[in-house]
């Protein structure tokens, strides 16, 4: 019998449905939130209200798009966290409501548990090489960046962590900084391509095992363009495309040094990278570069697949369903997980 899980992401400004049959993606929508452009970052009150707006009728689409019925849906899988908690509230009462109107178990998932499972989402017609147990997998977001040892699509642990900021915040605030809108991280991206990566040095933070640190790196910038603009006022103007590429090449070797270092200390091989930043392209390029080198079976996701989606929420309902973990009516979000 044939699994279908109808699954929802609201984690932060994304309204996201996708429906997933036997772990194969049926059909995935997302409905963003462009208001926060003008904040410089994401406004949690604007963002909640936005999702009450678009939640309905993305799901009526994504159901629509599978070519299922309702009645044929086995479960919901939701974000319960972590996140924004009004975004997550509104995910998640819709989630217990059409469950309980179904009569069909409801499946908490844990966002960042559900980044790393993006590898395992598989398309009809379309050969899908998914990774083998043990799995190394750099997750690496906005809000957060860790190396996540997974022994089944469902034990992990994590094996480093931030102390402080995330690397996508680095990329946001420093671009900030440089006056570019929110989110800064592609448009550095941009920009880096016709840069020199080697136009100007910033330190990389001493930082012990696999944890990370990108608080002092943003102060280090921060304090190194005041200095450089008290004595030509267009400096960032005349070196925007060089600042980039230094910026994203200190940030890229920080985290592409950490996966090689938990390569080496865990003897695995099986390795994979996750999240929004993933979407980069000097860091996609990176850990291509060491994969060869280190004969690692690499795995990248596709572009629609690297920023906050449902798909990779309803493959880890999936597994979570096969399992039989199911959650009750009681369940509420949790902006910490």
């Amino acid at each position: 019998m044939a699994v279908t899980i109808l699954a929802i992401e609201s984690s932060c400004d994304d309204t996201s449905v996708a429906v997933i049959r036997d772990g194969y993606i049926l059909s995935s929508l997302t409905a963003s939130q462009d208001i926060h452009k003008s904040y410089g970052g994401v406004v949690p009150e604007l963002a909640s209200r936005a999702h009450q707006a678009n939640i309905v009728p993305v799901t009526d689409q994504a159901i629509k798009r599978a070519g299922i019925r309702i009645s044929e849906i086995n479960a919901v899988a939701f974000t319960r966290g972590p996140g924004l908690l009004g975004s997550l509230l509104v995910g998640t009462s819709f989630a217990k409501g059409f469950a309980l109107t179904c009569n069909i178990p409801l499946i908490e998932v844990n966002h960042l548990q559900a980044h790393a499972l993006v590898h395992f989402i598989k398309e009809k017609g379309k050969e899908i090489k998914v990774p083998g147990f043990p799995f190394l997998c750099l997750l690496v977001s906005g809000g957060h960046t860790r190396i996540i040892l997974l022994r089944s699509h469902l034990e992990m642990e994590v094996l480093g962590n931030t102390i402080d900021d995330a690397a996508g915040e680095a990329f946001d605030k420093c671009g900030k900084i440089m006056g570019f809108p929110y989110p800064a991280g592609p448009i550095i991206d941009k920009l880096a391509s016709a840069g020199n990566k080697k136009a100007f040095v910033f330190p990389k933070p001493s930082v012990r095992g696999l944890d990370f640190s990108f608080s002092g790196l943003k102060t280090s910038f921060l304090y190194f363009l005041r200095d450089r603009i008290k004595d030509d006022p267009d400096f960032i103007e005349k070196n925007e495309s060089d600042l980039c590429a230094s910026l994203q090449y200190v940030i890229v070797s920080i985290l592409t040094g950490r996966l090689v270092k938990a390569s080496i200390q865990t003897g695995i091989n099986e390795v994979g990278i996750a999240g929004g930043v993933s979407a980069n392209s000097e860091l996609r390029n990176a850990v291509r570069a060491e994969a060869e080198k280190r004969s690692w079976n690499l795995f990248i996701p596709e572009l629609s697949y690297t920023t906050d989606n449902a798909a990779m929420i309803g493959i880890t309902g999936y597994f979570k369903y096969l399992r039989g973990e199911f959650s009750g009516q009681e369940v509420a979000p949790l902006a910490r997980f």
